[in-house]
C-alpha cells in the first residue's frame, strides 16, 4: 500500500478521493436534503441518486484497488483524473450559467479540479 514517500505521492489523492466520494455518494442516495439543498420528490429522482452512488461506489473500488496493486494504478489515476476534472468542470460550467452554488459545492469544485490535476501531476511523473 503506502510502503515509501513515493507510495504516499503517487497515492495519497486516491486514498482521499475514497474517503471523499464513498460517504457522499451515501448521502446522495439516502439523505440527499441532509447536506445539500437536494430535494428528491419522485421515484425517478430516488433513483437517479441513487445510480450516481452505484457510480461513485464502482469508481472508489477501482481507487482502492489502484491503492493495493500496482497493476491497477495507472487505470485509477486515470480514471480519478476524469471523474474528478469532469465534476469540477462541470461545476463551473453551472456556476457561469446558473449562479454560484453553496458553499459546500464551492469547496466541493476546488477539491475536484485539485484532486484532478494532482491526477495528471502523478500521471507525468510516472512516465
Amino acid at each position: 500500500m503506502l510502503k515509501t514517500k513515493q507510495d504516499i505521492i503517487y497515492k495519497i489523492h486516491l486514498i482521499i478521493s475514497v474517503l471523499i466520494v464513498v460517504p457522499v455518494a451515501f448521502v446522495y442516495a439516502f439523505y440527499p436534503d441532509s447536506q445539500f439543498e437536494l430535494l428528491p420528490k419522485t421515484i425517478d429522482e430516488h433513483n437517479f441518486y441513487k445510480a450516481i452512488m452505484g457510480l461513485y461506489l464502482g469508481f472508489s473500488a477501482l481507487w482502492v484497488l489502484g491503492v493495493f496493486k500496482t497493476s491497477y494504478l495507472k487505470t485509477a489515476l486515470i480514471t480519478n483524473v476524469i471523474f474528478m476534472l469532469g465534476l469540477g468542470c462541470g461545476r463551473l460550467i453551472s456556476m457561469a450559467l446558473d449562479g454560484i452554488p453553496t458553499s459546500g459545492y464551492i469547496f466541493g469544485t476546488i477539491a475536484e479540479l485539485f484532486l484532478g490535476f494532482y491526477g495528471i501531476w502523478v500521471l507525468r511523473a510516472l512516465k
